[in-house]
């Protein structure tokens, strides 16, 4: 085995009991973990009083079940602490624009609105005028509609409020003129799980966000992707759509989001 690959075995082997209590949503009989784990009871209770005594897992001295100890909480705690939602996004775009063929764009909620902090072009990009630093509307925008869908109301009612009142001058018929239809609007976005605007902020651009959550479900950050409206597809559940989802999902995981 070459040797700067060479590990120990049963550090690997131990970890699946580990991974099998990060999964669980309580404590667990001995049985119940091992067999998780994909083990014997007998293998499993030999790393088990190993990872007792680090503090890695303890054991309720009442029901017998099995939890993670405070040494677990103490790496995980450590470990949240150093991620960064934005080096872990920028870090995957590539990876996205080759799955997707379409510009990706990374935005935050900021002093006055979301606004847009990455910017990758597809090479059959069209002309979007967006630039880095740009805030982006609530109601009218797919990265505006994800953040008012999922940030609580209180940090974006006086920008709704503004905006209703510049869409029922306008008598935009393409966007909510009642805060009731907002708020329909947004609960159908957390229901897909995705905003989407298709011809509605700029002419001629479809473009679909997804919402990053961090260890304790607050949107950190949304992950726009963009294109013409002759060659973006803007179903539901289909080749964009999903994909994006999916890498949105990955990395509210990796930040600590346990939530569906």
């Amino acid at each position: 085995m070459d040797k700067e690959r060479a590990g120990i075995q049963s550090v690997e082997v131990g970890f699946a009991l580990l991974e099998a209590l990060s999964r669980a949503r309580g404590p667990l009989m001995l049985k119940d973990l091992a067999a998780d784990a994909g083990m014997s009871a007998a293998k499993a209770h030999r790393y088990l009083v190993s990872f007792q005594r680090i503090e890695l897992v303890v054991q309720d001295s009442r029901s017998a079940r099995y939890d993670l100890g405070p040494a677990a909480l103490k790496l995980g705690l450590a470990s949240l602490s150093r991620l960064d939602a934005m080096r872990l996004a920028r870090e995957r775009v590539p990876a996205m624009m080759e799955q997707l063929q379409h510009t990706i764009a990374l935005a935050v909620w900021g002093n006055h609105g979301p606004t847009l902090v990455h910017w990758e072009e597809s090479p059959q990009a069209v002309t979007a005028n967006l630039r880095l630093g740009d805030v982006m509307p609530l109601l009218s925008s797919a990265t505006g509609r994800c953040f008012g869908a999922y940030l609580p109301r209180e940090k974006s009612a006086a920008l709704i409020e503004e905006e209703l009142q510049r869409a029922q001058r306008q008598q935009r018929a393409d966007l909510p003129q009642t805060l009731a239809a907002v708020d329909a609007l947004y609960a159908e976005i957390r229901n897909h799980g995705c905003a989407r605007v298709v011809d509605t902020l700029l002419p001629g651009i479809c473009a679909f966000c997804a919402p990053v959550f961090d260890a304790d479900g607050r949107v950190v950050l949304g992950i726009t992707t963009l294109g013409s409206i002759a060659t973006f597809d803007p179903a539901w559940d289909g080749p964009i759509d999903t994909p994006l989802r999916a890498a949105a999902a990955k990395l509210s995981a990796d930040l600590g989001w346990r939530g569906e």
